[in-house]
């Protein structure tokens, strides 16, 4: 029997669950990364006496979109022990990182999720067949801001 030594080779998006003290650890691969996104909220004012009959807008909050993970691979128990947390009441926050590897599994960008929770896990079809396939794991977090950084 062969043993890798990298499981998550196949998968371009590696995410690092930090704060848990091993932030170096990877804790899942991925192949699909969606959701990363913001949206700024704006309010309109006008002044009484602006002599313009037109309001200005004046940004206020912003929300982050949810973000997904799909056909993956988690390879640590640290997130199903904050998965558990979470369902039980305990409020963990995490700063989670999403890296993009190119072919040549050299880091490109990384997309940090700040005060992230989990949301939903959907684990792998199972099968007996012994036909050969991945067992693929889907993870959606949700966090209060998204950091873009190019490597």
């Amino acid at each position: 029997m062969t043993t890798s030594t990298d499981p998550f080779g196949s998968f371009n998006f590696l995410v690092k669950l930090g704060d848990t003290g091993g932030e170096d650890q990877v804790a899942g691969g991925f192949s699909d990364f969606s959701g990363a996104g913001n949206e700024v909220k704006y309010s309109e004012y006008r002044n009484g006496n602006d002599p313009e009959n037109h309001v200005r807008k004046i940004a206020n909050t912003n929300t982050t979109d949810d973000v997904t993970l799909k056909r993956g691979i988690i390879g640590d128990l640290r997130l199903f022990e904050w998965i558990k947390a979470t369902r039980e009441g305990t409020h963990e926050p995490r700063t989670v990182t999403v890296t993009l590897h190119d072919e040549g599994r050299r880091p490109v960008c990384a997309w940090v999720l700040q005060r992230a929770q989990p949301k939903k896990w959907v684990g792998p079809t199972l099968t007996g067949k012994g036909g050969g396939e991945v067992a693929m794991e889907e993870l959606q977090l949700v966090a209060e801001r998204i950091d873009f950084q190019s490597l």
